[in-house]
């Protein structure tokens, strides 16, 4: 599909906590790569959201540099997308101010997320942390985007987002569209940990999750040690830890090796530790040009900054049109 000026328009962000993992590419990555060749797209590394919960910030340029590097050895391609930092657009504050004139202080405090932030820090509960959605909703309004890839957690912001646009058209005109979750298919991929307890994830259980960066021996020994069953009898349901190695298979194996498993399952002769041996190093093989390619451009600094720069003033060139709009809405242009 050829990209217009009428293009629907995409955005989405990941913060630069913890490191990118399997659930992070086929939950999100994979789409967005996807999404590029579609519709105008902008991919945010969201350090000012970070900020909420971060009170040590020496590896914050670290980590950025990783997500950037990431992103773009899983297929981002820097002159498709815009790919760049969220505190890069100094538009976003400015757009966040006037948002948070629109938002309620009793509708922020029953936000879920904010709940649940609470409880997690309950020695640094900030403004930032009340206010998380309206800086979502300024980063999704500064570009007009229609369309926002996001999972089911984030469904009550996006709610927030759409709130904070209505109420601001009412209020001064209509600027912004009305924004909606978007992903191909009906449900976002899911992808399971190898405890069999929930998801991969950035906070969770570290060796129950295996990231893009991890080396090949780390993810042998991670699928090694992944939770299996004692017994084999097909005829019993197969447990969520059993069924959670299939999905995983089913990500990064060949279709004829799910199905050689699956039939000797079936035939109660399966062994499991052939399974993860199998799986081990069809992960290694998925992973390891990923991570190799992620490394190659984290070491090249100058190539990160022109990457950087670029997506900046892709974003910025966006954000100053929607601010000009904004401002002569509310009536803030004196001259």
């Amino acid at each position: 599909m050829q990209k217009g000026a009428d293009q629907p328009i995409v955005m989405s962000g990941i913060r630069p906590t913890g490191f990118l993992h399997l659930g992070n590419y086929f939950g999100a990555l994979k789409n967005y790569v996807r999404m590029q060749d579609e519709f105008t797209c902008y991919f945010m590394v969201a350090d000012l959201h970070a900020l909420t919960t971060l009170t040590e910030t020496k590896e914050l340029k670290a980590n950025v540099s990783r997500v950037l590097a990431e992103n773009i050895a899983c297929g981002l391609d820097p002159d498709k997308v815009a790919l760049y930092c969220q505190s890069h657009v100094y538009e976003t504050n400015e757009l966040y101010l006037i948002l948070n004139m629109l938002a309620y202080v009793g509708e922020l405090e029953k936000t879920v997320t904010f709940k649940e932030k609470v409880k997690l820090h309950p020695q640094n509960v900030n403004a930032g942390l009340l206010t998380y959605p309206v800086l979502q909703a300024a980063d999704i309004l500064l570009h007009r985007a229609t369309l926002v890839p996001v999972g089911k957690d984030q469904e009550q912001h996006l709610e927030m987002t759409r709130n904070f646009s209505n109420r601001f058209n009412h209020r001064y005109g209509d600027v912004f569209p009305e924004a909606h979750a978007f992903n191909y298919g009906d449900e976002l991929l899911k992808v399971p940990s190898l405890d069999g307890a929930g998801k991969m994830s950035k906070s969770e259980n570290q060796y129950a999750t295996i990231y893009l960066s991890d080396s090949d021996e780390l993810i042998l020994n991670k699928v090694k040690k992944a939770k299996t069953d004692s017994g084999t009898d097909p005829a019993a349901p197969m447990s969520e830890s059993i069924v959670n190695l299939f999905n995983l298979m089913k990500l990064v194996c060949a279709p004829d090796v799910i199905k050689h498993y699956e039939d000797t399952y079936q035939s109660g002769t399966i062994r499991y530790g052939d399974l993860k041996k199998q799986l081990g190093e069809d992960m290694v093989k998925f992973i390891s040009p990923i991570r190799e390619k992620a490394e190659s451009i984290r070491n090249d600094a100058k190539y990160l900054k022109e990457i950087m720069e670029k997506g900046a003033e892709k974003a910025r060139k966006s954000a100053q049109a929607t601010m000009l709009l904004v401002r002569d809405a509310i009536g803030l242009n004196y001259y």
